[in-house]
């Protein structure tokens, strides 16, 4: 390893609630690393003015979280394949001053489902937002052998509508369902996926506890709060729970790996997320 100093960061826009940088300074000073990582607020209209300066200062690489994922494509040297099927990425390498983009969402999103030994044949899913993260998860469920049907739900319909559209593309049969469909969708489904920023500041879940059935996965990718109301809603109602900080630990454990090309101390990722307390039941 090179003894010089590197600076990684996040980029996104909010950012006081990322927790990524508090995880990669553990695995830097677990591992004697001489690199830093900090947390940029970036909104939309400064993107490009923010990309500019992180190639002046050579930064080491850095993560992308909303809501950028898509639109700082248009900043990057290159991208690999994920990345280009997913149209979003959330991890930027430095690579002899090209910035290559990679997308760690997908292995991120899907590890924990794997991981539980879930099979997801003639699986009907439902998916809550159309943006980057909402892209990862169809490119990483396509990826898995049966899924039925994905349903997707978002305000913006162009969202919905070019995200139906990559699915398609995918070999998955989907639709896009209104408001009034939501509850009556999320019931019959065998897992639901929140990927919008709903439940970051402790709002009321969009599917209600009795819109939940107790053989239901639900799967929220927002991890502060660790438990939103929908995951509330989802226990409540009897169904499986996956939490998002254990999407976030995947993916940062992938982003560390491009950046290094080593394994990071995942047990000093894991002891800064949970403390002394242990991860939730």
């Amino acid at each position: 390893m090179s003894t010089e100093f590197k600076t990684y960061c996040i980029i996104g826009d909010p950012i006081d609630h990322s927790l990524s940088p508090a995880i990669h300074n553990a695995a830097f000073t677990t591992l004697g690393l001489n690199c830093s990582y900090i947390a940029f607020r970036v909104q939309e209209n400064q993107l490009k003015n923010s990309m500019d300066s992180l190639r002046a200062i050579n930064i080491g690489g850095f993560n992308v979280t909303m809501p950028h994922k898509v639109t700082v494509l248009n900043y990057v040297d290159r991208s690999d394949k994920i990345v280009e099927m997913v149209g979003a990425t959330n991890t930027i390498n430095n690579e002899g001053g090209q910035f290559c983009a990679y997308n760690t969402d997908v292995v991120g999103f899907i590890e924990p489902l794997r991981q539980r030994k879930i099979d997801l044949n003639g699986y009907e899913v439902l998916i809550l937002g159309a943006g980057g993260a909402a892209r990862a998860v169809a490119v990483a469920l396509s990826q898995e052998k049966g899924v039925s049907r994905i349903n997707i739900f978002n305000r913006d319909i162009d969202r919905s509508t070019n995200l139906a559209n990559i699915i398609n593309k995918l070999g998955i049969e989907t639709n896009i369902i209104s408001q009034n469909d939501i509850q009556k969708i999320a019931f019959r489904s065998n897992l639901i996926i929140n990927t919008t920023p709903l439940g970051m500041k402790n709002e009321q879940s969009l599917i209600k506890t009795s819109s939940i059935s107790n053989e239901s996965i639900v799967y929220d990718i927002v991890y502060k709060p660790i438990e939103t109301r929908l995951l509330e809603n989802a226990k409540t109602a009897g169904a499986q729970v996956i939490y998002g900080y254990e999407m976030l630990l995947e993916q940062a454990i992938a982003s560390f790996k491009i950046w290094f090309r080593i394994d990071p101390p995942i047990e000093s990722m894991k002891k800064v997320l949970f403390g002394m307390f242990g991860e939730p039941i």
